[in-house]
Protein backbone atom coordinates (compact mmCIF):
# COMPACT_ATOMS: atom_id res chain seq x y z
CA UNK A 1 0.00 0.00 0.00
CA UNK A 2 1.25 3.18 -0.85
CA UNK A 3 1.40 5.79 1.78
CA UNK A 4 -0.56 8.76 2.12
CA UNK A 5 1.50 11.82 1.81
CA UNK A 6 0.27 13.90 4.83
CA UNK A 7 -1.62 17.32 3.32
CA UNK A 8 -0.18 20.42 5.03
CA UNK A 9 -3.02 22.32 6.43
CA UNK A 10 -2.61 26.34 6.12
CA UNK A 11 -2.27 28.16 9.43
CA UNK A 12 -5.05 31.01 9.03
CA UNK A 13 -3.88 34.47 7.09
CA UNK A 14 -2.61 36.32 9.79
CA UNK A 15 -4.93 39.73 10.67
CA UNK A 16 -2.46 42.91 9.41
CA UNK A 17 -1.80 44.98 12.45
CA UNK A 18 -1.11 48.73 11.90
CA UNK A 19 0.98 50.63 14.10
CA UNK A 20 -0.77 51.81 17.64
CA UNK A 21 -2.04 55.63 17.31
CA UNK A 22 0.36 58.03 18.68
CA UNK A 23 -1.40 60.47 21.13
CA UNK A 24 -0.63 63.96 20.41
CA UNK A 25 0.22 66.07 22.96
CA UNK A 26 -1.74 69.38 20.91
CA UNK A 27 -0.24 71.68 18.11
CA UNK A 28 2.17 74.22 18.08
CA UNK A 29 1.03 77.27 20.29
CA UNK A 30 2.73 80.60 19.47
CA UNK A 31 2.82 83.16 22.41
CA UNK A 32 3.37 87.19 21.88
CA UNK A 33 4.68 89.11 18.33
CA UNK A 34 5.22 89.95 16.14
CA UNK A 35 7.96 92.54 17.72
CA UNK A 36 7.02 96.26 17.28
CA UNK A 37 10.29 98.48 17.95
CA UNK A 38 10.73 101.99 17.16
CA UNK A 39 8.03 101.48 15.04
CA UNK A 40 9.40 98.76 13.12
CA UNK A 41 7.43 95.53 12.94
CA UNK A 42 9.92 92.46 13.35
CA UNK A 43 7.91 89.03 12.56
CA UNK A 44 9.39 87.32 15.98
CA UNK A 45 7.13 86.12 18.62
CA UNK A 46 8.12 85.77 22.57
CA UNK A 47 8.38 81.83 22.47
CA UNK A 48 6.35 78.68 21.13
CA UNK A 49 5.30 75.88 22.38
CA UNK A 50 5.57 72.77 20.84
CA UNK A 51 3.98 69.49 22.72
CA UNK A 52 5.71 69.47 26.38
CA UNK A 53 8.62 72.05 24.72
CA UNK A 54 8.41 75.94 24.95
CA UNK A 55 11.16 77.82 22.64
CA UNK A 56 12.08 81.16 24.12
CA UNK A 57 13.26 83.25 21.23
CA UNK A 58 16.37 85.08 21.95
CA UNK A 59 16.07 87.87 24.69
CA UNK A 60 18.15 90.86 25.01
CA UNK A 61 17.01 93.71 27.77
CA UNK A 62 14.24 95.87 27.34
CA UNK A 63 13.74 98.86 29.17
CA UNK A 64 10.80 101.52 28.28
CA UNK A 65 9.77 99.46 25.24
CA UNK A 66 13.40 99.68 23.82
CA UNK A 67 16.69 97.84 24.04
CA UNK A 68 18.56 98.14 26.98
CA UNK A 69 21.40 100.25 25.64
CA UNK A 70 22.71 101.64 29.23
CA UNK A 71 23.67 99.70 32.52
CA UNK A 72 26.18 97.26 33.83
CA UNK A 73 25.93 93.71 32.89
CA UNK A 74 24.60 92.69 36.32
CA UNK A 75 21.51 94.99 35.37
CA UNK A 76 21.32 94.33 31.77
CA UNK A 77 21.53 90.07 32.78
CA UNK A 78 18.27 90.65 35.56
CA UNK A 79 16.34 92.41 33.60
CA UNK A 80 16.61 89.60 30.70
CA UNK A 81 15.87 86.91 33.21
CA UNK A 82 13.05 88.68 34.55
CA UNK A 83 11.90 88.76 30.94
CA UNK A 84 12.26 85.74 30.23
CA UNK A 85 10.49 84.26 33.69
CA UNK A 86 7.61 86.21 32.54
CA UNK A 87 7.33 84.78 29.10
CA UNK A 88 7.51 81.31 30.57
CA UNK A 89 5.11 82.13 32.70
CA UNK A 90 2.68 82.96 29.65
CA UNK A 91 3.64 79.42 28.44
CA UNK A 92 2.66 77.56 31.42
CA UNK A 93 6.64 77.06 32.76
CA UNK A 94 9.16 78.56 35.38
CA UNK A 95 12.89 79.22 35.37
CA UNK A 96 13.27 75.59 36.77
CA UNK A 97 12.09 74.19 33.71
CA UNK A 98 14.74 75.42 31.55
CA UNK A 99 16.32 72.80 29.89
CA UNK A 100 19.10 74.43 27.60
CA UNK A 101 20.41 78.27 27.30
CA UNK A 102 22.06 79.88 24.86
CA UNK A 103 23.92 82.96 25.68
CA UNK A 104 25.55 85.60 23.34
CA UNK A 105 28.02 88.40 25.35
CA UNK A 106 29.34 91.13 23.42
CA UNK A 107 32.41 91.42 25.53
CA UNK A 108 33.78 88.34 27.44
CA UNK A 109 34.89 90.67 30.07
CA UNK A 110 31.36 90.52 31.20
CA UNK A 111 31.63 86.86 31.61
CA UNK A 112 31.85 86.64 35.48
CA UNK A 113 29.33 89.73 36.42
CA UNK A 114 26.76 87.50 33.91
CA UNK A 115 27.15 84.45 35.91
CA UNK A 116 26.92 85.66 39.32
CA UNK A 117 23.54 87.25 38.38
CA UNK A 118 22.34 84.49 36.08
CA UNK A 119 22.82 82.37 39.49
CA UNK A 120 20.53 84.20 41.66
CA UNK A 121 17.47 82.95 38.89
CA UNK A 122 18.78 79.32 38.51
CA UNK A 123 18.64 77.56 41.81
CA UNK A 124 18.51 73.72 41.59
CA UNK A 125 20.01 71.50 38.90
CA UNK A 126 21.24 73.84 36.47
CA UNK A 127 20.11 73.39 32.33
CA UNK A 128 23.24 72.65 29.91
CA UNK A 129 24.29 76.12 28.53
CA UNK A 130 26.16 77.73 26.22
CA UNK A 131 27.87 80.97 26.35
CA UNK A 132 29.58 83.02 23.58
CA UNK A 133 30.96 85.95 22.74
CA UNK A 134 29.12 87.59 20.05
CA UNK A 135 28.36 91.27 17.82
CA UNK A 136 24.68 91.42 18.99
CA UNK A 137 22.26 92.66 16.36
CA UNK A 138 21.06 95.04 18.76
CA UNK A 139 23.32 97.79 21.08
CA UNK A 140 22.92 95.32 24.41
CA UNK A 141 25.42 93.61 26.34
CA UNK A 142 23.53 90.33 26.44
CA UNK A 143 21.22 88.19 24.64
CA UNK A 144 19.31 84.89 26.18
CA UNK A 145 18.12 82.09 24.42
CA UNK A 146 16.02 79.42 26.32
CA UNK A 147 14.36 76.01 25.38
CA UNK A 148 11.95 74.66 28.65
CA UNK A 149 10.09 71.05 29.03
CA UNK A 150 7.16 70.89 30.48
CA UNK A 151 4.23 68.00 29.58
CA UNK A 152 0.97 69.00 29.05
Amino acid sequence: MAKKKAAKKKAPAKKARSAPARRSKGVKKVFGGPLIVGGNVIPICKCVRAGDFVFCSGQVPFKDGAPMTTGSIEEQTETTMLQIKEILTIAGCALSDIIKATVWLRDKSDFAGFNKTYAKFITGDPPARSTVQSNLMVDARIEIEVVAYKPL
